[in-house]
């Protein structure tokens, strides 16, 4: 299988799509990958092998690379003699935040017919969003932590009580994210995130709370990772969590019992299926008093979070090999021609 894998995007995630396609090159070892990078003027390029290091962007290199179209029939390579299609057989779609989560690649790749690992369209919308993230779970049954949005023109009012966690609502990876512990706190935590979202969610911030990682997709069966209970402080923040999904070993499974097991589990089916078809995501957990809550939905987690199941490859190959396919329509006229038909006997 030949892969492409493409990264980067208009985001603030921006350099984490770069550290995770990096991290992806080094763990997937069997099939013929190529790398497709999109700058942050939305540009694609074609980057070598070779050239996957962090100093290739960071120093504009990139820009010496051979620069991609993308039309109908998918991605093409520009040169003297005309374009030349780019062949492969499954996109990956490794660009966190804006672009890539928020449904502009998945509506890009659904309308050109390019097959793609990702969030599709509906996923996209609902995740990327924190607050449908919260609307979503209470209509599947699954318990969320209480909160309050808050926008940017509007009051702010703490209703939550201290402390409370703030976060921007359109960001992952922890960007923009403070832990409040007084009132006095509240406005310098509410610009920070205001300079990167016009919304913003509060939560309140449970000491101690416990927390389970679980990623995963559907092909012809469930492919489920095992359970990580990160060993974190108050909250990862965007350096840390970061340094942590560019690590290359498998963690260590939480000790958890069979039912809270099957709990997990079962939340995780109900969020995934049928609206994360085609993808690979995780769903980041708390257990308050007993009772699961869910966090959020990472729809294309850092480095797929491939340090949570034993043969990563293998699971993107049965993924790539299960694909949901648009409905194809056969448009014929057919109600056209009867009213044409219908005003001519009249």
């Amino acid at each position: 299988m030949t892969l492409a894998i493409l990264f980067g995007g208009s985001s603030f995630e921006h350099e984490i799509s770069i550290v995770s396609a990096i991290t992806l090159k080094k763990k997937l070892v069997r099939n013929e990958l190529l790398f497709i990078f999109m700058d942050k003027d939305r540009e694609f390029y074609l980057i070598d092998a070779e050239k996957m290091k962090s100093t290739t962007f960071s120093s504009g290199e990139y820009k010496k690379a051979r620069k991609l179209s993308l039309g109908a029939g998918g991605f093409a390579v520009g040169g003297l003699l005309g374009s030349k299609p780019l062949s492969f057989d499954v996109l990956l779609n490794l660009i966190h935040g804006r672009d890539g989560e928020d449904g502009k690649v998945a509506a890009l790749m659904t309308f050109f017919g390019i097959p793609f690992i990702g969030p599709r369209l509906e996923g996209s919308v609902l995740s990327y969003n924190k607050l449908h993230t919260k609307l979503l779970a209470r209509e599947l049954g699954i318990d969320t932590l209480k909160y309050r949005v808050l926008s940017k023109d509007g009051e702010r009012r703490n209703e939550l009580g201290y402390p409370v966690i703030v976060k921007p609502v359109h960001l992952g990876s922890s960007i923009g994210v403070s832990v409040v512990r007084s009132e006095s706190e509240l406005d310098y935590a509410l610009d920070v995130a205001f300079e990167l979202d016009d919304q913003v969610l509060l939560e309140p911030f449970v000491e101690g709370i416990v927390e389970y990682n679980l990623a995963g997709c559907k092909t012809s069966l469930w492919e489920l990772s095992l359970i990580e209970e990160p060993q974190k402080e108050e909250f990862l923040d965007f350096d840390k969590k970061y340094m942590d999904f560019s690590r290359e070993n498998r963690v260590c499974e939480a000790v958890i019992d069979a039912e809270l097991r099957e709990e997990l589990e079962a939340a995780f089916k109900r969020i995934y299926d049928p609206l994360f078809r085609g993808s690979l995501i995780r769903c980041d957990f708390f257990v308050v008093e007993g009772r699961v809550h869910l966090n959020e939905i990472n729809p294309i987690p850092g480095s797929m979070a491939h340090y949570l199941f034993g043969d990563f490859e293998e699971v993107l190959e049965r993924l790539a090999a299960h694909l949901p396919r648009e409905k194809e329509i056969d448009v014929d006229y057919r109600y056209i021609h009867s009213i044409q038909s219908a005003k001519g006997k009249a």
